[in-house]
């Protein structure tokens, strides 16, 4: 069974490796000429490590786990354990894991959807039309597959009040280490220092009502961001100038999306697309990941049959994508009220530290012997 996905960020490679996993075809497409990079800290939590565990990746992943020594494993009193890793380094590792047997189409994105009762027909925007039994949608907040398929942006999007930006610093700089620069009425400048201060990282956030830009346009990106902090003393003249020439620069909102169903017919959407919960809740990477492991595990249990299968893929997911988006509002409200220096590092609102209370989703064992199967 051919699946197209659109979108080779986190969600997407991660729904390849499972679909191909459970020997579906998937094929992904991305609008970037290359799979992305950048985009700040990925926090992975409970199910997700079991995901990656699944996958035979945890241990690399450990051995890229931003913080040497933290936890890898429960606590006795059973709370979350934690990783993180730079989200760029993330999906480097799910693609180099996938593109051998998986079609990466890059540098093209769907344009138009057409559902019947065998199939879906995709016009792209510059490649020759093509016919999927099934199309995922895995293109993040601003999925342009749910903007075709669902309806407009504007009736799933929730705005939450703040901008954030993320990019790689250079060392050297004489930058104090992990921690929150500086604190203004509605903005804030972090530092994360990682690996044994090996490299940096910074992110600038600041409350906005929602924005008009170009999501491509990365030079308007970072002028919104200047414009933003313009006339600011201590370190934040620095970083401006550091962040005009950052190559892995990262932009965007808190929102969230919020949808009644995450399936129509022969497509569906998957992570930020269909149920983002916010920067603020530190959970989209662990959700993502969970999102696919099961998208494609009821998939196969259901033998391809999509009503079933998106319908439990729902029935498994929508505990946990509620309590997680009230984290995430939590967060964003709490953003700017003086997160400790030391939490600071995270990059993420202190509402993510509230994970131990998140619902827990269950994860079944979709297949008999993980290690019969692809990849050897």
């Amino acid at each position: 069974m051919d699946v197209l996905i659109s979108g080779a960020g986190l969600a997407g490679t991660a729904l390849a490796y499972w679909l191909r996993h459970h020997g579906f075809a998937p094929t992904v497409v991305e609008r970037a000429p290359r799979v992305r990079a950048g985009g700040g800290v990925a926090g992975l939590r409970g199910e997700a490590l079991d995901v990656l565990d699944r996958m035979a990746l945890l241990e690399r992943i450990q051995q890229l786990n931003t913080r040497p020594g933290g936890a890898a494993r429960a606590d006795r009193d059973g709370s979350p354990y934690h990783l993180q890793i730079l989200r760029g380094e993330l999906i480097g590792l799910l693609y180099e894991a996938t593109r051998q047997e998986v079609e990466y189409i890059l540098g093209d994105s769907i344009a138009a959807v057409e559902q019947d009762a065998d199939g879906v027909r995709v016009t792209f925007e510059r490649g020759r039309p093509r016919r999927f039994a099934l199309v995922a949608g895995a293109d993040g907040l601003h999925s342009g597959t749910r903007s075709l398929v669902f309806g407009p942006r504007e009736r799933f999007v929730r705005h939450l009040g703040i901008y954030t930006a993320t990019f790689s610093l250079p060392l050297g700089l004489g930058l104090p280490g992990s921690g929150r620069l500086a604190g203004m009425p509605g903005k804030a400048a972090d530092i994360l220092s990682i690996r044994d201060n090996a490299e940096a990282h910074a992110a600038l956030h600041f409350t906005c009502g929602p924005l008009a830009y170009d999501r491509d346009d990365v030079a308007q990106h970072k002028r919104i961001v200047a414009g933003q902090f313009a006339g600011e003393g201590g370190p934040i003249p620095r970083l401006l100038e550091e962040m005009s020439r950052a190559q892995d620069f990262f932009f965007d909102a808190n929102a969230q999306v919020e949808m009644c169903h995450w399936s129509s017919g022969r497509v569906v959407l998957l992570g930020d697309a269909g149920y983002c919960a916010a920067q603020a809740s530190g959970l989209g990477a662990s959700q993502a990941l969970i999102g696919a492991y099961i998208l494609a595990g009821e998939l196969a249990v259901a033998g391809g049959e999509h009503p079933a299968a998106f319908a439990a893929y729902e029935r498994e997911m929508r505990g946990f994508v509620a309590e997680h988006q009230q984290i995430g509002r939590e967060g964003a409200d709490r953003f700017f009220m003086g997160m400790p220096a030391q939490e600071a590092p995270d990059m993420i609102a202190a509402g993510a530290r509230e994970t131990a209370r998140a619902h827990l989703v269950r994860l079944k064992d979709y297949a008999p012997s993980f290690a019969a199967r692809w990849p050897p």
